[in-house]
């Protein structure tokens, strides 16, 4: 570094320390050892904080004592209304690297959280609630082209007849998003095939390709054909549960996908079909794609690539104008579109695109669903939605705003141990998550992690099981699009007007 340079160079606060009670510490250095932020040292036969934690509380984990607690920093910053200190730490930062900043995960901008607004609806007597644990709840969702109405064979409950469009059988209206193998490690995706498989749903591949280890999952796995083209060839378009063109992503709308250099290992090298330690930047757009005629004419051409074998979606990011959009991307073919809010997560996106792009999936999904329904195309199409699901709660209430399917990445990354630092960015996840270091991935079992989705999932389904019973409902079908299960007690009507959610205390009809 040049000397102008240091000078210029503004260190910023930290905004986490590890404490250590010295009285308890056994001086093991676990903590030192598997600190891949390099947050902590061994100094005079002690452990000392030397700066850099981001609070991945790996070293809380491995601690046998559990002589570490992780403070947040109180702000160094003099308080501001206006230049809060996250104004100000972004300021410094840009002043020190002129360059975009650059974050993962969804935002952490406390936006509002339409979900949080929606309340559930009930049944009491003359809509008398079901038992779930003594009567059908069917929570079978279908992935695909709507035929308008299915003939069902007596003793075969889900064997299509004459729909003329292939239709994929999940247990529940549940699947992981795309979560590619660059952005994660090789045993995070592998636990993500792996509970999709037990749990009969789909997991999405990710715009980096498919591993050929993975082809054995390839019947539960939606794979994704993205700008940049990354993997995509005969055999990974072949043998799939669904196909999905990626137009966009809730986390950075009209923007393509960026891995850094630094996470392109050899084995992400094979996969994506680039060379090693390059940036692997999807193009914004997709070159061959400028209108809903360029769309029809891809959604047409892959549907022969797999002989009309396997369901064709387009996967797009919640904009203002998405209904119009949806509308065009159902008449270009698809048999499927995700819907992806601004909420959803990321390996790594310019931080002012996540925080300020896009719009909720809650507002996106009533928006098309009324559109679709309205031009008499909404049984034509399965709408997928994701980005900010956290719960069943939200599970749910998007199922009733319109969509047929939730879309969950984060919540699954949560759930394999995940503690949402949002350094994913970096390649140095202690979690072995987000990391292409070996001795990292190691650190995430993935069986253990297919696992803990499995029983998070099946928990979800089970508790939209006893949430249809309430309300009386014996199919989760009969939920899908039902705003007048909903009312609105948020601080602002228009939006439930846009939604077409009723405000709490009005009844029905």
């Amino acid at each position: 570094m040049s000397g102008i340079a240091k000078k210029m160079d503004t260190k910023l606060p930290e905004r986490f320390k590890p404490v250590i009670d010295y009285q308890s510490c056994r001086t093991c250095k676990r903590c030192v050892n598997e600190c891949s932020f390099q947050a902590l040292d061994f100094r005079d036969n002690r452990v000392v904080p030397i700066g850099g934690c981001v609070a991945c509380g790996r070293c809380l984990a491995v601690c046998p004592v559990s002589c570490i607690e992780i403070r947040t920093v109180p702000s160094q910053f003099p308080p501001h209304g206006n230049w809060t200190e996250r104004m100000r730490r972004a300021i410094y930062a840009q002043a020190n690297s002129g360059g975009v900043l650059l974050s993962s995960c969804g935002t952490d901008v406390e936006h509002p959280v339409i979900f949080d607004d929606l309340l559930l609806d009930a049944a009491q007597v003359t809509n008398p609630s079901i038992d779930p644990l003594r009567e059908p709840v069917e929570t079978v969702t279908l992935l695909g082209g709507r035929p308008g109405r299915l003939q069902v064979s007596e003793g075969e409950m889900l064997r299509m007849k004459g729909c003329g469009n292939p239709l994929v059988v999940m247990d529940m209206p549940l699947m992981i998003g795309h979560v590619s193998l660059g952005s994660v490690s090789y045993n995070t995706q592998k636990a993500f095939f792996m509970a999709a498989k037990e749990l009969n749903i789909v997991a999405g591949s990710g715009e980096g390709g498919l591993h050929h280890d993975f082809y054995q999952y390839a019947d539960h796995i939606c794979a994704e054909v993205a700008s940049g083209r990354f993997g995509v060839d005969p055999q990974y378009l072949k043998g799939m549960a669904a196909v999905e063109i990626k137009i966009g992503q809730g986390a950075k709308p009209g923007h393509g996908g960026h891995l850094p250099g630094e996470k392109v290992t050899p084995l992400i090298s094979e996969t994506r079909m680039i060379p090693v330690g390059t940036d692997a930047l999807s193009p914004y757009p997709h070159h061959d794609i400028y209108s809903i005629e360029d769309l029809a004419q891809l959604i047409s051409v892959l549907k022969e690539s797999v002989e009309y074998s396997m369901p064709v979606g387009v996967k797009i990011a919640a904009v203002h104008n998405i209904a119009a959009i949806a509308s065009g991307v159902v008449r270009a073919g698809a048999d499927f579109i995700t819907i992806d809010g601004f909420k959803g997560g990321t390996g790594s996106s310019m931080r002012v695109i996540r925080d300020h792009a896009g719009m909720p999936v809650e507002v996106a999904v009533a928006v098309v669903d009324k559109r679709l329904t309205e031009e008499g195309l909404r049984n034509r199409v399965t709408v997928c939605a994701g980005g900010g699901i956290r719960c069943s709660a939200d599970m749910i209430k998007v199922l009733a705003l319109g969509a047929d399917v939730a879309m969950v990445s984060t919540a699954a990354m949560v759930a394999v141990g995940c503690r949402v630092c949002q350094q994913c960015h970096r390649g140095l996840c202690s979690w072995g998550i987000a990391t292409q270091r070996e001795d990292l991935v190691q650190r995430l079992d993935p069986e253990v992690g297919a696992a803990r989705i499995v029983h998070l999932f099946n928990a979800w389904n089970e508790e939209l099981r006893e949430v249809l019973g309430a309300m009386g409902i014996d199919s989760v079908e009969s939920l899908v699009g039902n705003r007048d299960r909903l009312r609105y007690q948020g601080p602002n009507p228009k939006i439930a007007e846009i939604m077409g959610v009723k405000h709490v205390g009005e009844g029905w009809g």
